[in-house]
């Protein structure tokens, strides 16, 4: 149940609660007026007709000794008292009168049918104002609920675009000094403070990695003209390794921002994936196994989608475990390990630079795998399917286009098919 639909209910209910209880109060006050008014006049009556029965006139309305009187009237009466009573056992409510004069009972009664018929009047008075009131106070409820539900709803959707990477998403003050509105000022001011800081951070990131740059390149080149050995080699492989740490970072920067667009053309899922596995292959981390359910063709950054599934071959090589394969199904491609799985911390808010759930590598691999999905418009998840290991799934159903796929011709530099 909604907020608006709780907000409608508690103001509709509460509205009848009140026109039942003013309806009973207002009942009750007017049948006690009602009888007390009947009474004093029945009363009158019955003290004028004692004074002529002590006259020796009775009136005809009069009753002297009836035989059958209301048993309570007749138990007052017999006590001494001057009673009356409402008797509403027969057709028609009767008040009741009597008293004693001597040895003789003397009774009077009216009918009380007019008094009974009004009362009726007003109870039916009574529940269509309390209906007619109810039914507009929960319309003027729900109304109520509704402007602020959808306050409420652009403060959410306003969040959600700012927790998926929207950071220009405000929300629009509407003025008054509701919580609503404090609210507004609130999640417009975090997010102010949330893109300064990304902000800063990203500079910082990209200043870094262009200092580095230079120095980097420099290193690069002594190395390679060290004498041949061993220490030679590790210098190298040390050198090429801060290199493409420098390159991840600056993509990193890069993808961060929102200059980033796709170069699109019409590609075989099918090749781009081998394309794909063979350059992880190159860079050493084992050979993983290419199983094409369904090829088609996808318009598509061709480079851009082998950088995900380069990373993702080689995160499952870094931190999963053999058995690594690539699953290609329509526009769905499927990347599994036989590792232990994805840490919950990257299950539960996805990839996070310089944090991978273990203790090695600074965590980028899977940050730019994620920002060039998302330049691409793909769906990039990560589970741990039943059965062990982790899975990484690409959709590019999107981008799939309608045509029978053909195998692409080996372009310059490119090594053919596996």
């Amino acid at each position: 149940m909604g907020l608006r639909t709780k907000i409608g209910v508690a103001i509709t209910a509460t509205a009848a609660l009140v026109a039942v209880i003013m309806g009973l109060v207002v009942h009750h006050r007017t049948a006690t007026s009602q009888l007390e008014t009947a009474r004093e006049s029945l009363e009158s009556r019955l003290a004028t007709a004692v004074e002529d029965h002590a006259a020796g006139v009775d009136r005809a309305r009069t009753l002297i000794n009836p035989e059958r009187i209301p048993g309570p009237l007749r138990k007052a009466v017999d006590a001494g008292k001057r009673a009356t009573y409402l008797d509403r056992s027969g057709p028609v409510p009767m008040l009741w009168a009597g008293s004693r004069l001597g040895p003789d009972t003397i009774v009077v009664k009216h009918p009380y049918s007019r008094q009974a018929a009004n009362l009726d009047k007003l109870d039916e008075a009574l529940w269509w104002a309390g209906g007619l009131g109810t039914a507009f106070a929960g319309i003027v409820g729900v109304g109520l609920a509704t402007v602020a539900g959808r306050r409420l709803n652009a403060s959410a959707r306003t969040a959600e675009r700012i927790a998926h990477g929207d950071l220009s998403a405000r929300l629009r003050p509407r003025g008054g000094q509701d919580e609503i509105a404090r609210l507004t000022v609130a999640v417009n001011t975090m997010a102010d403070a949330l893109a300064a800081r990304l902000q800063a951070e990203r500079e910082v990131t990209s200043n870094i990695a262009h200092e580095l740059r230079t120095p980097v390149a420099g290193l690069v080149a002594a190395a390679e003209v060290l004498p041949p050995g061993r220490p030679a080699e590790m210098v190298r492989e040390r050198a090429e390794r801060v290199r493409a740490l420098m390159e991840d970072v600056l993509e990193v920067a890069r993808l961060d921002g929102t200059a980033e667009r796709a170069d699109t053309e019409l590609r075989t899922l099918g090749e781009l994936t081998r394309r794909a596995v063979r350059a992880a292959e190159v860079d050493g981390k084992g050979t993983a196994e290419v199983r094409v359910a369904r090829d088609c063709l996808v318009e598509t950054d061709g480079r851009r989608v082998e950088r995900i599934l380069a990373n993702l071959v080689t995160n499952a090589f870094r931190h999963g475990g053999a058995p690594v394969t690539v699953e290609v199904d329509g526009g769905t491609v499927r990347v599994r390990d036989g590792g232990p799985g994805f840490p919950p911390e990257l299950l539960n808010r996805g990839p996070q630079r310089f944090r991978t759930g273990s203790r090695s590598g600074l965590g980028l691999g899977l940050t730019i795998a994620a920002g060039q999905a998302r330049v691409l418009g793909a769906a990039l998840t990560f589970a741990n399917p039943d059965g062990g290991g982790a899975q990484a799934t690409l959709d590019l159903t999107a981008s799939v286009r309608d045509g029978d796929p053909a195998p692409e011709p080996a372009r310059d530099g490119d090594p053919g098919p596996s």
